[in-house]
């Protein structure tokens, strides 16, 4: 199904020093069961605050924030993933709407696929997200950590920090990822493939 979702900010990056917040290092205990001041302090960028928000906001809204752009890169991780499956040509078979004569195969490649859905479907998909963010995996579960594990297996410690930032890495490229996508395809009118087919990059 030509499911694309969500466009997302990706975290701005600049070189700076590992330098954490005055309450990251005083209140560790205030934040989820990983230490989100450590989570994601990556190099180049170290801990990237350049307006303090973190500071002036104070720890609850600084874990807050840090679970929304976990989601967001999680959500363009399986979006750009979705992009380049799509590009290509891999479908499931069948129809999607059987009513509408349409099949899966009969969708659009990239960005305009979703406008190829009917109405019916994208209420669907809007309900399906709706009750994910609502029951299933809750938004105000912050942590992150929904009792899906990792694939079997169980990290603790420094372990599962360096998984996290792993994760975390990916995720904020996989933001820009879906973002250089979407307005690469508006610039050109091309699919990811068809730029790469052409040698089509430019965006100007």
């Amino acid at each position: 199904m030509k499911l694309i979702l969500a466009l997302c900010m990706s975290t701005a990056a600049a070189f700076q020093s590992k330098v954490l917040p005055s309450f990251a290092r005083a209140s560790k205990s205030a934040l989820t069961m990983v230490d989100e001041s450590v989570v994601g302090v990556q190099a180049p960028a170290g801990f990237y605050d350049p307006l303090g928000l973190v500071e002036k906001d104070g720890p609850e809204a600084f874990v807050r924030r840090r679970a929304v752009e976990r989601k967001h890169g999680r959500v363009s991780m399986a979006a750009i993933t979705g992009v380049l499956v799509h590009n290509a040509d891999i479908e499931f078979p069948g129809y999607l709407s059987k009513s509408a004569d349409l099949k899966f195969s009969d969708v659009p490649n990239g960005f305009k696929g979703i406008f190829a859905v009917p109405p019916a479907g994208l209420l669907q998909i809007l309900l399906f997200v709706g009750l994910v963010e609502l029951a299933w995996w809750p938004a105000n579960n912050y942590s992150g950590d929904y009792g899906c594990g990792f694939f079997g297996a169980t990290y603790e410690g420094e372990e599962k920090v360096k998984k996290l930032n792993a994760e975390m890495a990916n995720g904020r490229l996989a933001m820009l990822g879906i973002a250089g996508a979407m307005f690469g395809e508006g610039q050109t009118g091309q699919t990811l493939a068809e730029q790469f087919d052409t040698l089509h990059f430019s965006i100007l």
